[in-house]
């Protein structure tokens, strides 16, 4: 569950940063060129994921503990994406197998 929280998070995050005016921003995708076109419905969508996300940490955790690793997790995928995107470190790969990896991990251990 934490790892879907992650992914939303990441996907929320990188919608929002494809809306801003002064991203460096590369269009290798579709999606992207979607996201840049269509700016109020992409803040729609990642507002809505944002939100999701949050209440997965909520029912996962309690609201302490949730909203503090929800705001934890933010900044640091947030600045992730800020440095790692446009070195175009970023792409599909790579974020797959993170996730991947991470939610096998967590299966493991819980």
């Amino acid at each position: 569950m934490i790892t879907i929280a992650s992914l939303l998070v990441f996907i929320s995050f990188y919608m929002f940063y494809y809306t801003s005016k002064r991203a460096v921003l590369s269009y290798d995708y579709g999606i992207e060129k979607w996201m840049n076109n269509n700016p109020k419905e992409t803040k729609i969508s990642g507002l809505v994921l944002l939100l999701c996300s949050y209440s997965l940490w909520l029912i996962s955790k309690s609201l302490g503990s949730g909203t503090l690793f929800f705001f934890i997790q933010l900044m640091t995928i947030g600045s992730l994406i800020v440095i790692l995107s446009p070195l175009k470190v970023l792409n599909s790969k790579t974020v797959a197998v993170l996730f991947v990896l991470a939610g096998l991990l967590e299966f493991y251990y819980y």
